[in-house]
């Protein structure tokens, strides 16, 4: 008998899933992705200023994984014949903003935490003797802990402050002292459950990559990633359905009943909908999947429900030909610092760009905790950030000749201490024939998203096999 797989979110998470169930299931197998917003992509969106195409969203993905094979997204782009779209930033040198300057982003350092903290000079001072060894390993096995407080007890608050923070708020837009080390930094609590010294772990976690010296770091796609998101639904063939919310799952007898249409409409109008389907891939945030698994998992629901998010805004400021910036791909800008700002990328000098065109900046701006700070209107960010861009360069910049906003309310997940074991817990909750995937619950990143995707989707093909 055919069967039918749902797929609810239409990110790269969820687009991917679709891809590998299309792969691994029977060619009359039907696939229907469900995205309620108008668009799928979720934060993979390309955008255009002033003729320059700029990300709205996510900008890059790594190209290897730790063990130096191709990472998720890139075996992505290849299944879907992108490969020959691939495009990379040109090597052009960092900065972090503080006290009035640009340092130099020192090299050496995983995300932020130096091997040797004497190497930083006067970017952040490490206190004295408290990386000593205790005779036993950093952490327990299992144990888990946040990033700031074991930088912080081993090398003192200025290396957070100064360079761990300004690193995980690029990429997680939250703080050090509140995010997992299992998580953002899976390489380094492994080495810490075997060394006992901080500086020894970090270089154990550097020896373990694989990643090949020399090869690009990070890639995108020749007109944007929004690229992979058209390829990725053409090639899943799923029926694509937009604009109508899941608002309810529910077992029956065979599989599972979709309940669809506005919160808002009562049951048995014409505004709500029902789809039968086998299973279910379910690829939207922490709190909505668990709204939907509260009548059917409600100790997932409960595990998962916690997950807490943070708000950023983009800024991309279109500068007039020939303004004159700092050669670097951008900066990073420390929390202790007080700006809206977090970071900002010099776009058409980190890529490759046609020469005499408006100047390209994109800005970051807000952290977790920041919310209210982003509550003002379009015109107010956009000054607040060009004035603010400036101020951090010590130039006066010239007026914007365009410019656009994209705001990514909750946008970010932030993952406290403990985060893999309370995820696992709530998969052992759910229901055979229902999968988790996404960002929420497996990492941020192009690569991390498409690697949970496909393995939801594996483990979804396996619950159907089985009921066979």
């Amino acid at each position: 008998m055919r069967k039918r797989v749902a797929v609810i979110g239409g990110g790269i998470a969820g687009l991917a899933a679709a891809v590998r169930l299309r792969d691994l299931t029977p060619p009359d197998t039907e696939i229907i992705v469900y995205e309620q917003s108008g668009a799928l992509g979720g934060k993979l969106r390309t955008g255009e200023l002033a003729g320059v195409t700029v990300e709205r969203g996510a900008e890059s993905f790594l190209m290897t994984g730790p063990d130096g094979v191709d990472s998720a997204a890139v075996a992505l782009v290849k299944r879907l014949g992108l490969e020959h779209a691939l495009v990379h930033p040109h090597r052009v040198p960092a900065a972090l903003a503080f006290g009035g300057r640009l340092a130099p982003m020192p090299a050496g350092t995983l995300v932020g935490v130096p091997s040797d903290p004497a190497a930083l000079g006067d970017i952040a001072r490490a206190e004295p003797g408290r990386d000593a060894d205790s005779g036993a390993p950093l952490l327990g096995e299992g144990q888990d802990i946040a990033v700031g407080a074991l930088v912080r007890e081993r090398y003192g608050p200025e290396v957070v402050d100064r360079l761990v923070d300004p690193m995980l708020g690029g990429v997680y837009a939250g703080h050090a002292d509140r995010l997992s080390l299992g998580v953002t930094m899976p390489q380094l609590a492994a080495a810490a459950r075997v060394e006992h010294t901080l500086s020894a772990a970090v270089r154990a976690a550097q020896a373990a990559s694989k990643r090949v010296p020399g090869q690009p770091v990070f890639g995108a796609l020749d007109g944007g990633l929004s690229r992979l998101v058209g390829a990725a639904a053409s090639a899943s063939g799923a029926r694509i359905s937009l604009g109508l919310p899941v608002r309810e799952i529910a077992r029956t007898p065979h599989g599972w009943r979709l309940l669809l249409g506005p919160a808002a409409a009562p049951p048995g109008s014409g505004a709500v909908q029902t789809d039968d389907v086998d299973a279910i891939v379910l690829a939207v945030p922490a709190r909505p999947s668990a709204r939907l698994l509260a009548s059917v998992a409600p100790g997932a629901a409960e595990g998962i429900g916690g997950l807490d998010y943070a708000s950023v805004a983009l800024v991309a400021l279109a500068l007039p030909a020939g303004t004159a910036l700092p050669e670097l791909s951008g900066f990073l800008v420390p929390p202790s610092e007080g700006t809206l700002v977090k970071a900002a990328t010099f776009v058409t000098r980190k890529w490759e760009r046609p020469e005499g065109g408006p100047v390209i900046v994109r800005v970051s701006l807000g952290r977790a905790g920041e919310e209210d700070r982003l509550q003002f209107d379009d015109a107010v960010l956009t000054d607040r950030a060009h004035r603010e861009l400036g101020e951090l360069l010590g130039v006066a910049l010239p007026a914007p000749v365009a410019s656009w906003v994209q705001r990514w309310g909750g946008g970010l997940p932030q993952y406290t201490p403990g985060h893999h074991e309370r995820l696992a817990a709530a998969r052992a909750e759910l229901p055979a024939g229902l999968a988790l995937a996404g960002a929420a619950f497996d990492g941020v990143g192009i690569p991390a998203c498409v690697e949970s995707g496909e393995r939801a989707a594996e483990d979804v093909c396996k619950a159907l096999e089985d009921a066979a």
